[in-house]
């Protein structure tokens, strides 16, 4: 069973209990999950062969409404969404420096139903990354204004430095996606597994959009690879680039992109990832077979 999932049923044990308003709220916990697991794989970093860190301290900025409705049981919520990222650094066979924090906060400048995730790596004592089954986790980081050493963005004091990389393709060198315990991306059309095939496409309003190219464009210009008629859509609005995993890049579109309620520039997709541009949905779907 994967972490996803295991994580949906412990919530759904509980919906009868505390989590029932919870579950009312605009922004779901799933959706969170879903979130840190993305900042986990966008922010890992590659110390040597035998570990690559990740964030262990998390911050989700929730609009005024959503935090109202979800703050009550932020401490439950937030130890539900640690063993989730702890869960699932042990599967990607990540590591962390320090034990797994997740803390919501409200942001005055989110609408209903929109979050933001930020994260740092947060040493403990012993600044030493620790394994998955030891229980914490390693942490991301992101720019914030004026925040000292230490902080969101920065790294730890007295973190070990991170070694030098071996140039591409010479001794040593692997790509990121095998030295962080996953295989290395697949082109599109070839073999993802032992004789597993991957398919991706994307569903715009019913219809069911092939992914057979390392890169999709999406926009309203009629030289996009797929065309979305929206007047909120910009000419070359966003790009989907096939891989393990695949991700979706903002293209400097006027009016950006929401992937599973985050707004963002880059995201990792999964099966089932909702990408919002304008007033257009788009779900991306990928299967091997």
């Amino acid at each position: 069973m994967g972490v996803m999932k295991r994580f949906e049923q412990r919530l759904e044990g509980l919906v009868n209990g505390t989590f029932a308003k919870v579950f009312k709220s605009e922004v779901q916990p799933v959706e969170i999950a879903g979130a840190l697991q993305r900042e986990c794989d966008n922010n890992a970093q590659i110390w040597n062969r035998e570990r690559t860190v990740v964030p262990n301290d998390f911050i989700v900025e929730l609009s005024a409404p959503d935090y109202e409705r979800l703050s009550p049981y932020s401490g439950q919520l937030g130890d539900e969404l640690a063993g989730l990222v702890r869960d699932y650094a042990k599967q990607q066979r990540y590591t962390f420096m320090g034990p797994i924090k997740v803390h919501l906060e409200k942001a005055e400048d989110l609408d209903t139903g929109l979050y933001r995730v930020r994260s740092r790596t947060l040493a403990s004592s012993t600044s030493q990354p620790q394994p998955p089954a030891g229980g914490q986790q390693q942490p991301h980081q992101q720019q914030g204004p004026g925040q000292g050493r230490g902080g969101y963005g920065y790294p730890p004091a007295g973190a070990p430095p991170m070694p030098a990389s071996p140039p591409p393709g010479g001794p040593g060198h692997r790509p990121a996606a095998a030295a962080a315990g996953r295989p290395a991306a697949p082109g599109p059309g070839t073999h993802g597994g032992a004789g597993a095939q991957v398919r991706r496409w994307i569903e715009i309003n019913g219809t069911r959009h092939q992914i057979s190219r390392p890169t999709l464009v999406l926009g309203r210009s009629t030289d996009a690879d797929v065309r979305i008629d929206d007047p909120g859509v910009s000419r070359r609005h966003c790009e989907i680039r096939t891989g393990t995993p695949s991700t979706i890049q903002d293209l400097g579109s006027t009016n950006g992109i929401v992937v599973d309620g985050q707004h963002t520039t880059h995201a990792t997709l999964r099966d089932g990832s909702r990408i919002v541009v304008g007033s257009t949905t788009i779900v991306y779907r990928q299967a091997e077979g």
